[in-house]
């Protein structure tokens, strides 16, 4: 399961070694610069991201209204009841338009327009294991997710990208270790992490995206006091077939003059269908994770 490019490859790309496995990502390489030299940081005024939908702000977090999408979530279930204790716990969200649970795969199918946090939230309320394992819309789209993973040691996060219909995009993120306030962040060029955030190229813009901002530019998160930030949005125009092997960069200041303080590539994540694993239920150990 490593980082997977997709589409042709141009002058500026160049294959590199895959990245570390994680349970979500699939197989593939970095978009790279075509060198380790410096590249310029898109900078100027960055303000909310007003192409991401309409979205409310509550403390640090930003909460929209999505647009619905089928989730599926492995969850610990051993029998009817736990089947019913799931469904009954989910059918208690605005947002959810059919549950599906398929006991024998440990498979739950949500087809809504909640954040994944707010679900997965639900289903361990419960007092079962769940976990994430696959987002997008079935057979419509070769790659219909993707996620970037910021690992730390000082920021941690992870950013899902989910194709709702070939105009639009779901983007949702979760933040930690950020300094109080706000913070620029986009989608840039290249995967190149030689040198974190600085090396991660201009700010992605597609040669037929004409806009006053670059497509790639998500606007501004805004960490509490405990360094926390959340986002939850969507984005026309967006294809997220075209991100992967990008990156997404945070940066400390409001409108990306700095050189970033952290950067994660964009890798494929599993689609629904694409990820039964199961639990052992042996010896308690997991043999799947995401997260």
């Amino acid at each position: 399961m490593f980082l997977e490019a997709a589409g042709a490859w141009r002058d500026r790309e160049k294959k590199t070694q895959p990245a570390a496995l994680n349970s979500e990502t699939k197989t593939g390489w970095n978009r790279q610069s075509p060198s380790s030299e410096n590249f310029p940081i898109a900078a100027g005024g960055s303000t909310e991201a007003v192409e991401l939908g309409g979205y409310k702000r509550k403390g640090a977090q930003m909460v929209t209204a999505l647009p619905e999408l089928t989730t599926e979530f492995m969850v610990d279930m051993k029998c009817e009841g736990c089947v019913t204790a799931v469904k009954n716990r989910l059918q208690t969200l605005k947002g959810i338009k059919n549950i599906e649970v398929d006991l024998n795969n440990q498979v739950v199918r949500v087809v809504g327009s909640l954040p994944v946090k707010t679900m997965l939230d639900a289903l361990h309320e419960t007092g079962r294991d769940a976990r994430l394992i696959g987002q997008g819309n079935p057979d419509d789209f070769l790659v219909s997710a993707a996620v970037a993973e910021f690992k730390g040691p000082v920021i941690f996060g992870v950013v899902r990208l989910a194709q709702v219909n070939m105009e639009l995009a779901r983007v949702e993120a979760t933040f930690s270790g950020l300094s109080p306030g706000k913070h620029g962040w986009s989608i840039n060029e290249f995967g190149d992490l030689t040198k974190g955030a600085e090396s991660t190229g201009k700010v992605y813009n597609p040669p037929d995206y004409i806009c006053e901002k670059p497509l790639g530019d998500l606007g501004t998160l805004e960490a509490g006091e405990n360094g926390e930030a959340q986002f939850s949005g969507s984005k026309e125009k967006m294809k997220v077939v075209d991100l992967i092997g990008r990156s997404i960069a945070l940066y400390a200041t409001e409108n990306r003059s700095d050189s970033g303080i952290a950067a994660a590539v964009i890798a494929r994540s599993a689609g629904v269908g694409e990820n039964y694993k199961k639990l052992c239920t042996c010896d308690g150990v997991t043999i799947w994770e995401s997260s």
